[in-house]
């Protein structure tokens, strides 16, 4: 199974809670097909979700904080940020100011993600 990590409450602690290097957050490479052993191509809504969850940590917030200033619940933006919901323009634009960032700034971060196929280096097709 896996492994549970306790995080302490940072209103608890009196201290933001320390935020594991990017590279610890998510699995390296690009999803793949369960049983075909064949790379399944991400989708848009997954790439945007985790260039948000990548903000969002950077910054050191958490979920309710970045909900709060985008208007919208902790749940619907966990969810987007898991790529589990497509979420309009507005409420990315919305979660995008939240950030400090511009909604063109998160395009192309999810762009260049999808591009690389979730994964640091690029394939390219003969």
């Amino acid at each position: 199974m896996g492994e549970i990590l306790y995080f302490p409450s940072p209103a608890s602690t009196g201290r933001p809670r320390e935020v594991p290097p990017r590279e610890e957050r998510r699995p390296a490479g690009p999803p793949r097909t369960p049983g075909t052993g064949r790379e399944r191509e991400p989708l848009l809504r997954e790439a945007y979700g985790d260039v948000l969850r990548d903000l969002r940590l950077d910054r050191g917030e958490r979920l309710t904080d970045v909900a709060g200033r985008a208007a919208i619940s902790p749940q619907y933006l966990s969810e987007i940020e898991r790529g589990r919901k497509d979420a309009s323009s507005e409420i990315l634009a919305a979660i995008a100011r939240s950030l400090g960032v511009t909604v063109r700034t998160l395009s192309s971060h999810a762009t260049a993600r999808m591009a690389q196929g979730g994964s640091s280096q690029v394939h390219l097709a003969a």
